[in-house]
């Protein structure tokens, strides 16, 4: 794993750790649960408001925190009760030692007891944990759909019932406003949907000592990654320093070019061409000055298919190129952007209604011999594997795995956990920037990756690197306007020097020329 990715654990590396602890350290796993449901209870006493803690616990190690938390929450001072889902002689042997220790606590089992739920003070969710995958049955069912109706504070233990820890997935879920977890995150707390149902993750260290395997799961985007940014040395030149062009635009989304283009300049491109429909021309002439751009084709308001020699014989001097941009959904615009990704000899960005128009293609594009990106969000990656955008948005693990692997393209499937992946490889955004939320940012991001290719980053890289510097410039314009809603997406384009600056001071230090 990349040194400037933190590493990320799912369900099986976490049990690695859990047990090269236990098995080769000596570490006694009554010790581990001890830490874990002491860290429980921490934060469930910052939370809770006035009421007793009802802490609902399954049979596995899970519900054993659970029975540690309660157990130092009352010696707290809190009115504690624990229901226990599953009769007590079927608890695991860690959880059946610390029932065993319960004092001064009323133990209801059953889910009868989960009418107890309205007037907690806080809910501890301690019924499922980390090795859960699909969807939940009975009687978790019915504790899911009670700790969510309580109308308390509901504090997750290692990860929300119902979440699967490994992917982000979830069909039925507790809704968390705070989930405290052991030793590392976990890819679901990171994507989408179960970091929605998270709430604040408290990441706590429980004994495991160092040396543990690491998870290896995935990677969290540090700004480490500002380190591989290559800088304008004292030889550089427009050349070395790399030019993009970006070829798109149609009548109505002229706009989508223009924000792509300075956002390649802005993020240390040399310099930035267009290929544009030559009735537009004149348009993006007006509305750029440090770009130049080349009309191509006839009379009409797109590209077409008399444009493609043009475009082709523009992109050969090019050190990267972002192909779709506002290029619209003109009758035939999907063979020419097919045609054109399959011939364009250098790094490619394929951003917007270029993914649109390759809808149920994507395996076209393997054959490409020079690095390929793809940024699409949920809608454009749907098209592009003819599913529905829903079932994106339920595994968006799993479909950016699977248009990478079958387009041979690295992928950013865009959000606010953004995944980049190059099908093995699997990297995630954590930086928070609700002002992206708006349109044209998605061009922006495409302009900064086809300047960190043009500077000849590795996909992966570029991407990665390209996603955090996106984030942060989204993050900084948001606080020098005062508000995220009132950000556009030239907003972002003016904050990427604020953002390239951040990024020299953690140490980007790589040179061009």
């Amino acid at each position: 794993m990349e040194d400037w990715l933190d590493p990320v654990f799912d369900a099986a590396g976490m049990g690695a750790a859990d047990r090269w602890a236990i098995e080769d350290q000596g570490v006694p796993s009554l010790e581990l649960m001890e830490a874990a449901g002491r860290a429980l209870a921490d934060v469930t006493a910052e939370l809770a408001v006035p009421g007793p803690v009802r802490v609902v616990c399954g049979k596995g190690n899970n519900g054993g925190d659970g029975l540690v938390a309660a157990r130092h929450l009352v010696s707290s001072g809190f009115d504690v009760d624990v229901i226990l889902l599953w009769p007590s002689d079927e608890l695991s042997p860690d959880s059946t030692a610390n029932f065993e220790r319960l004092e001064g606590i009323e133990v209801l089992e059953g889910e009868g007891a989960l009418s107890q739920l309205e007037g907690s003070g806080a809910v501890i969710d301690a019924v499922l944990g980390t090795g859960f995958s699909g969807e939940p049955r009975e009687p978790v069912l019915s504790a899911i759909e009670a700790i969510n109706g309580s109308g308390a504070p509901v504090i997750a233990c290692d990860v929300p019932s119902g979440a699967d820890a490994s992917t982000g997935e979830a069909v039925t879920s507790v809704r968390a406003d705070a989930t405290v977890t052991f030793h590392g995150v976990k890819a679901g707390h990171l994507v989408n949907p179960a970091k929605g149902l998270c709430g604040e993750v408290h990441v706590v260290p429980i004994g495991i000592p160092p040396g543990a395997p690491e998870g290896d799961a995935a990677g969290l985007i540090s700004d480490r990654v500002f380190e591989v940014l290559p800088r304008r040395g004292a030889s550089s030149t427009k050349f070395t320093s790399g030019r993009v062009s970006v070829v798109g635009g149609s009548k109505g989304l002229t706009g989508a070019v223009c924000l792509a283009a300075e956002a390649a300049t802005r993020a240390g491109a040399g310099y930035a061409t267009v290929a544009v429909p030559a009735s537009l021309e004149t348009i993006f002439e007006i509305k750029m000055t440090e770009v130049m751009s080349l009309g191509v084709g006839g009379a009409g308001p797109a590209l077409d298919a008399a444009s493609e020699a043009a475009i082709l014989d523009h992109c050969q001097r090019a050190a990267a190129v972002v192909l779709g941009s506002g290029v619209g959904k003109s009758e035939g615009m999907p063979d020419l952007m097919a045609s054109l990704a399959g011939s364009i000899p250098v790094p490619l960005v394929i951003d917007a209604d270029g993914l649109s128009a390759l809808a149920g293609r994507a395996a076209e594009l393997e054959a490409r011999t020079a690095p390929t990106l793809l940024t699409p969000h949920e809608g454009e990656a749907a098209r592009l594997l003819g599913i529905d955008s829903e079932e994106v948005a339920a595994h968006r693990l799993d479909t950016a795995v699977r248009l990478a692997r079958s387009s041979g393209a690295v992928v950013v499937l865009k959000g606010d956990d953004s995944i980049v992946t190059d099908g093995e490889r699997i990297a995630v955004n954590d930086m928070p920037a609700p002002g992206l939320a708006t349109a044209g940012t998605g061009d922006v991001l495409a302009g900064i990756c086809g300047a960190f290719l043009g500077h000849g980053l590795d996909p992966f890289t570029a991407a990665c690197a390209a996603v955090r510097i996106h984030t942060l410039a989204g993050s900084l314009a948001a606080e020098w306007l005062g508000s995220a809603e009132a950000m556009i997406a030239s907003d972002v384009v003016e904050s990427l020097p604020a953002a390239l600056s951040s990024a020299a001071a953690h140490g980007g230090d790589g040179r061009v020329g």
